[in-house]
């Protein structure tokens, strides 16, 4: 064997080291002292690893440096580590269960007997900073499960010799742990070279959590934080989150009269007035635009026999998301798994699938498309719901297309200018990734020869439309691969909403056919997509992105007539009565209240126009616009006005 190993770099360029040279050094003596002082962390042949990790044969090496979102990610990782071995030294007797790095932060859940206090987590954060500080270095080693059990027994770490139970059940043979000074925790990796590389730490919140999501379970402690490498980055990142709650739809909505909910019904919203009016102008605007574009409009049931999710593949790797339900009829004496024979619809597809069989199918019928708004039901842990951007109960414009292999690339042409229409309204830009099978064959159907095509197919699409797209390699649907649709709200943030997803799976599962011009049977293929996704979700992102102030088109109240005093009313009416004839939503301020305060009220409620009537406005037989921010368009004539919420009040698909 060789004492040289031979390391190929991102450019393609070769270089040899001894056997045996960690990263960090082979990075800082033959590519230089720069890059070794920014890496974070590499990939080895893509697997990600330390910088400390020895180069022990031929790979390709790829440094990850501090401007890279993925260091900032594992930094974060490092992050909560520090602060829960900080936690077990400031209250000693604190169990330490899971801390992973999540979207702009991390979280630690703790067992502790008494809860933590703001003045506590001013003292965590503290010390997490000062322990930063230390520069411990993270060192990685790796033991049998029989060790790690011994390890976490013998400190008391029960959550910790439950995970790792687990983990060896599922066959694995020895546990990775990292240590940093005195205190060890297991998982993946990487991690960065030594705690001071993290930077600063500020922590955010603490709430609870049960253990595993489980209402069951005991209830933990959830102490959420970030990291930034720069102490400016951190105080750019404060200020953004405090517009981030000024937008927040939890806070917006109820405020705004648009949605609330009860303790009776968790994770399902009730729609107040002014939220049912913006649901029902978000469907009815895709109810149009996919009609043009197609569709036929169907529903089907909401309950449906355990046989159809068996043939659909649900009840076997789907099963615990769903509502289960029992059947009476059934055998009392048969244990209740057996009786729970029916389900609430978690998804529309095998419902469509049922309907495309009622009826013998001819090529020149394809593509068939179906849309839907059914309800549909998912069992989302309670731990996990959160407003409306996880519930029980939801809504998608929901359609799966029927169509010949030939048509899949037409079909994703259509669904771009659907997307760029309809995205293009509210402002929301877009990108775009190919989710390809889960690594693990359990979590998928289909053999690989199926994959293969489905994956090849969209990867085609994406290349004839000549679209920038990511890789987004174990993210596909158990039934397959697909392409998801991110959106950038105002804010910068990003939202996974749509999808449009290939299915051949089904087709098998479910002996779909038509007659091709062959007059021999051939299989369809599925097309499973989403333009808004779900309706409670895209009124979220929505309400955010515009911080509550809608577009006219979209806004609940359009407009509301503010009259100076009582004795202008009759032309107030008059005003209200014609636009609402124009069949634009407008409502009239009665109220005893001075101008100035019926005027501040239509700007709280985010009105896009308050009509001021007063003594001009009669004479002038008008109306002075203001709109929703301020802007005062001065005394026009009404039907100046009218011909303005035509334009800007019309919905704009």
């Amino acid at each position: 064997m060789s004492d040289l190993v031979k390391v190929t770099l991102p450019d393609g360029t070769a270089k040899e080291a001894a056997r045996g040279t960690t990263v960090l050094d082979f990075v800082r003596t033959s590519i230089g002292a720069g890059l070794a002082k920014a890496a974070y962390f590499a990939r080895l042949d893509g697997e990600p690893v330390d910088l400390s990790r020895k180069l022990e044969r031929d790979a390709k090496l790829e440094v990850v440096t501090t401007r890279a979102p993925e260091a900032l990610e594992v930094a974060r990782h490092d992050a909560a580590h520090v602060m829960a071995s900080v936690v077990q030294k400031l209250y000693p007797g604190t169990q330490v269960t899971i801390g992973p790095a999540i979207e702009e932060g991390f979280y630690y859940d703790f067992a502790r007997e008494q809860g933590f206090t703001p003045e506590d987590l001013e003292r965590i954060e503290k010390a997490t900073n000062e322990a930063i500080a230390a520069d411990l270095p993270f060192v990685r080693s790796e033991v049998s499960m029989e060790e790690a059990i011994a390890l976490f027994e013998g400190l008391g770490e029960k959550y910790k010799v439950e995970i790792v139970r687990d983990i060896a059940a599922k066959g694995a043979k020895t546990l990775t742990l990292y240590r940093h000074g005195d205190w060890v925790d297991f998982c993946l990796g990487p991690h960065g070279p030594s705690t001071k590389r993290i930077g600063v730490v500020k922590l955010l919140s603490v709430a609870g959590a049960y253990w595993r999501g489980d209402a069951r379970n005991a209830m933990l402690q959830r102490i959420y934080g970030t990291a930034f490498f720069e102490k400016k980055e951190l105080d750019a990142w404060l200020a953004k989150q405090e517009e981030v709650k000024k937008r927040d739809h939890r806070r917006l909505g109820p405020a705004l009269g648009l949605f609330a909910f009860h303790e009776y019904a968790p994770g399902s919203a009730f729609w107040l007035p002014h939220g049912t009016t913006l649901y029902n102008t978000l469907t009815e605007a895709m109810r149009r635009i996919v009609k043009r574009s197609g569709y036929e409009e169907v529903k089907t049931p909401l309950l449906f026999s355990k046989k159809l999710w068996e043939q659909s593949g649900h009840w076997g790797v789907y099963r615990e998301n769903m509502f289960l339900v029992l059947d009476k009829e059934s055998d009392p004496s048969l244990p209740v798994e057996e009786r729970l024979s029916m389900s609430l619809k978690p998804m529309n597809c095998p419902s469509h699938y049922l309907l495309y069989k009622m009826g013998k199918r001819s090529y020149r019928e394809l593509p068939i498309r179906y849309f839907t708004v059914d309800a549909l039901h998912r069992n989302e842990l309670s731990g996990s719901l959160g407003g409306l951007t996880r519930v029980r109960q939801f809504a998608q414009d929901d359609a799966h297309i029927f169509a010949m292999e030939s048509q899949i690339g037409d079909e994703f042409k259509r669904f771009m200018k659907l997307m760029t229409t309809v995205y293009g309204a509210f402002g929301l830009e877009f990108t775009l990734g190919l989710s390809t099978r889960p690594a693990n064959p359990a979590d998928r159907v289909g053999d690989d020869a199926l994959w293969d095509k489905a994956e090849a197919a969209l990867r085609t699409a994406l290349e004839r439309e000549g679209l920038p797209w990511k890789l987004n390699p174990g993210d596909g649907a158990f039934y397959g691969p697909k392409i998801d649709f991110s959106v950038t709200d105002s804010l910068g943030r990003s939202w996974q909403t749509c999808t449009f997803q290939l299915d051949y799976a089904a087709p098998e599962r479910f002996d779909l056919a038509y007659v091709g011009d062959d007059n021999a049977e051939h299989r369809p293929v599925v097309i499973h997509r989403a333009v808004y996704g779900s309706f409670e979700r895209f009124i979220a992102i929505l309400t955010e992105h515009y911080a509550g102030a809608f577009p006219a088109w979209l806004a609940p109240v359009q407009a509301r007539v503010v009259t100076v005093s009582d004795r202008f009313n009759d032309w107030g009416h008059q005003v209200v009565a014609r636009l609402q004839a124009e069949g634009w939503r407008v409502e009239m301020d009665e109220s005893s209240d001075k101008l100035g305060a019926k005027i501040r009220n239509a700007q709280l409620a985010k009105v896009p126009f308050a009509l001021v009537v007063g003594e001009k406005e009669v004479e002038a037989q008008g109306v002075a616009p203001r709109r929703h921010g301020g802007e005062d368009l001065k005394t026009q004539p009404l039907g100046a006005f009218v011909e303005l919420m035509r334009r800007e009040a019309t919905p704009p698909f």
